[in-house]
């Protein structure tokens, strides 16, 4: 399932976008998933937590991907 995530300031990090659209519901989780190499950015698979994400980047975990618009 593809969405829009709207973005509110010049960047958001990774692991808080995950928990701000409700693929995780906590910190601790977004962090596992991550290090386990289930999230893709950009369709390249994104290990850093603290990545930024930015206006145009897309998201995939789970069967969701997030579109980052600004």
């Amino acid at each position: 399932m593809k969405r829009a995530f709207k973005l509110k300031g010049e960047y958001i990090k990774l692991g808080q976008l995950l928990k701000a659209a409700g693929l995780v519901s906590m910190g601790t989780e977004a962090k596992a998933v991550i290090e386990d190499g289930e999230v893709l950015v950009n369709g390249e698979v994104e290990l850093r937590r603290g990545k930024k994400i930015v206006v145009g980047d897309v998201v995939a975990f789970d069967g969701e991907e997030i579109s980052v618009e600004g």
